[in-house]
Formats: C-alpha cells, sequence, structure tokens
C-alpha cells in the first residue's frame, strides 16, 4: 500500500470524525434553529453517506459505528439499534459504491433516498414491535424528507472544504478497488 495513501486515509478518517463530533456538538447544544417542533435534517447520516459514495475508504465501518453508538447515547436512544442499522445502510451503499460512481447526482439522491427511508422504517418497525417510545411516523418522515433535500448541500460541502470527490476510473486498479 501506497504510504501516501495511508497517511490521506487517517487524515480523512480523522476529519470525518472530527466533523461527527463538530455535529454532535451542535446537536446537544441548547439552542434551536429550525422551526418549533419541526425535525431538522441529519447532518450526521447525510455526511456518512456522501463520503462512503464517494471515497468509502475514508469511512471504515468501525468507526462509522463508532460514531453512531456516541450518538445512540448522547441523544437517548436505544444502544445500538440505529447504529446497526445505519451500518447496514452504509454497507449497502458501499457495495453500490460501484454502480454510482459514475451515476448522476439526482441518482445518488434516489439511492441514498431509498436507504434513508428503508432504515427509518426499519427503526419504527423494531421500536413498535418491542413497545419502545417510537418517534412519531411524520416526524421522522419529516426528517427524512429534510435529510434528503439538503443532501446536495452536504455534497459540495464534502467537495469543496475537504476535497472528497468521486473516484475516478483513472484511480482505481483492476480489481476496482482505489489504489
Amino acid at each position: 500500500m501506497d504510504r501516501g495513501f495511508a497517511a490521506n486515509r487517517w487524515v480523512y478518517g480523522a476529519a470525518y470524525l472530527g466533523v461527527a463530533n463538530l455535529v454532535l456538538l451542535l446537536h446537544v447544544m441548547p439552542i434551536e434553529v429550525g422551526p418549533n417542533g419541526y425535525p431538522g435534517p441529519d447532518f450526521l447520516i447525510a455526511i456518512t453517506f456522501v463520503w462512503v459514495l464517494r471515497r468509502p475508504q475514508y469511512v471504515p465501518t468501525p468507526l462509522v459505528a463508532a460514531v453512531f453508538l456516541i450518538a445512540d447515547m448522547l441523544f437517548l436512544r436505544p444502544p445500538g439499534l440505529w447504529t446497526a442499522l445505519v451500518v447496514i445502510g452504509v454497507e449497502f451503499l458501499r457495495s453500490a459504491e460501484a454502480e454510482v460512481c459514475d451515476a448522476a447526482l439526482p441518482v445518488e439522491r434516489g439511492m441514498v433516498a431509498g436507504v434513508l427511508a428503508a432504515v427509518a422504517l426499519a427503526n419504527l418497525v423494531t421500536l413498535t414491535v418491542f413497545a419502545v417510545n417510537a418517534p412519531a411516523v411524520g416526524m421522522s418522515l419529516l426528517q427524512l424528507v429534510a435529510t434528503v433535500l439538503i443532501y446536495p448541500l452536504v455534497v459540495l460541502l464534502s467537495r469543496f472544504v475537504f476535497g472528497v470527490r468521486k473516484l475516478t476510473p483513472g484511480e482505481l486498479d483492476a480489481a476496482g478497488r482505489p489504489r
């Protein structure tokens, strides 16, 4: 493995962790930026999905699991449920990265919307089956829509602030892995 690539991987992993910590910090601060009673977009999952679809090697699965497990604890959600569902969604997107690599942003956004909907639905069903207080379906749907709407903004921020862009065919080896 090239030393430059390995160093780059660590730097971007640390950048992802830093951005995730900033998002979590902003969530737990006692400020209200959105309209009263309406959930805002889930920036953490949007950033994770953007980075996984653009540079999957920069966001390893254990790092995603650790970040979302900490989020579960901070937001007083059932520990591990949302984490497991997000990790499943991330791994699905990671496996579909080759197909999405050449796709336009609306196609990518549609795929992300489908994965987000599946994750949210699985979360609601699981919480309902085990009689745990589940968020209202309407609020979950509003958060899903808000997250899909801000997805292109997160793509632009990731590209121009952090330099996280899609892989090009020249950056892949014969097996389809990043060089």
